[in-house]
């Protein structure tokens, strides 16, 4: 990768989130391990800011998204549910709208995630439950350790999942999977999430499994930058788009952002990798 420092670049401080760079890798890790990483109000906000800011640091080339303690996310914290219950409104219908707009606040949050132009890796561990399942469907490759469990939490609390599992789970597990999974709210136990292709892979403890997801990125941050951003953008708009379409866009993508010198610099280079630019 590109011999630039990262140690200069001042990562913003989040009061739900730690967040590091270093050697192009950004880290962010949910830290509130005290909740099992529970989401607050804050971190749904922080998230969204954290992963803006991301995909604006030229020096930030893929994400790992980790949590603290024992489980990644044990999902929306219940205790706060009253800050995304509307208030200071009139009438049923002004309740309705209101609601639906919060709805649409905390889907692009994480969907922030998913338009984040850098990789972001999703290593799990423990539980993770409801929107932190919401929360994995938005990252491009997710890796989990042996402990590690997922449930669709909201069918047992007589709610329908909303920010976004039902919507990108069935594209990485199939629609038969998923519906089995998000109607009974039953555990999947991480290598029975392997086997559907929730997780790319499972690892015996947390330490190796960071380990591990940690020379996956670093692996990543070698290549181009814009070859990387490239194939990510062409990834998500072929999932949602006709095969045709697909082979279009990346016809005018390429034709528009194909660099042929670091093209011909990756091609020469066998003895070591080459360095690019941010």
């Amino acid at each position: 990768m590109s011999s630039a420092d990262n140690s200069h670049i001042e990562c913003p401080n989040f009061e739900t989130l730690s967040l590091s760079l270093a050697d192009g890798i950004a880290t962010v890790s949910l830290n509130n391990p005290d909740k099992a990483n529970a989401m607050n109000a804050a971190m749904w906000r922080e998230l969204q800011q954290c992963f803006e800011w991301i995909d604006s640091e030229p020096g930030a080339r893929v994400a790992i998204l980790a949590g603290e303690g024992r489980h990644f996310c044990a999902g929306i914290d219940i205790t706060a549910m009253a800050d995304f219950i509307p208030r200071h409104t009139k009438d049923q219908q002004r309740i309705n709208e209101q609601l639906r707009l919060n709805i649409k606040r905390l889907q692009g949050n994480l969907t922030a995630i998913e338009r984040c132009r850098k990789p972001v890796l999703a290593a799990i561990q423990g539980a993770c439950i409801g929107g932190g399942v919401d929360m994995i469907c938005c990252a491009d490759m997710r890796y989990a350790s042996r402990d590690a469990y997922f449930t669709i939490k909201e069918i047992d609390l007589a709610l329908t999942a909303d920010v976004g599992t039902l919507q990108r789970l069935p594209h990485l597990i199939g629609r038969g999977q998923a519906n089995e999974l998000a109607l009974t709210g039953r555990r999947c136990e991480a290598d029975e999430a392997q086997q559907l292709g929730l997780v790319n892979r499972v690892y015996d403890d947390s330490a190796q499994m960071l380990d591990e997801v940690g020379k996956l990125a670093a692996d990543i941050a070698a290549k181009s930058p814009l070859a990387i951003r490239g194939t990510k953008e062409m990834l998500l708009y072929s999932r949602d788009h006709s095969v045709e379409d697909g082979l279009n866009y990346v016809a005018t993508w390429n034709s528009a952002m194909l660099h042929q010198q670091e093209m011909f610099k990756a091609a020469m280079s066998k003895a070591q990798t080459p360095e690019f630019e941010d």
